[in-house]
């Protein structure tokens, strides 16, 4: 599994790429393998305000329906209008073209309490 170094990570499986105070936001390498083929996405509105751990929107793939949770609150800026489209692109590159969202940070140490690669990968173990 690929989890880069560079980014951050919440325990439901969520990563985080700050740009300046922006956060792009899409889900873990590990998401997408154990959810499948991803065939729909619902993603915020620009403008909306999401709370720290709080839902976010959800991924439905062949095999379940999950919900996506905010690793960090803020304000919606973008939303990757491509992936409602062809959701798809989550499993082929969920770190690349798989981003979700871009949120104005609220707080910006709240991104460095999240997992670093070598935590997130210890706690998904051996899954």
């Amino acid at each position: 599994m690929n989890h880069p170094e560079d980014l951050r990570y919440s325990a439901s499986h969520e990563w985080v790429r700050m740009e300046g105070d922006i956060a792009a936001i899409g889900i873990t390498d590990y998401a997408q393998n154990e959810l499948g083929d991803i065939v729909y996405l619902e993603l915020p509105e620009v403008g909306r305000s999401l709370v720290q751990e709080g839902a976010l929107g959800v991924v439905e793939s062949v095999k379940a329906v999950s919900d996506l949770f905010a690793p960090v609150a803020g304000e919606v800026v973008e939303v990757n209008e491509e992936l409602v489209n062809e959701p798809e692109r989550i499993n082929a590159a969920p770190y690349e073209a798989g981003w979700m969202i871009k949120v104005r940070v609220a707080d910006p140490a709240s991104v460095d309490a999240l997992l670093d690669a070598a935590a997130y990968e210890a706690s998904i173990g051996n899954h």
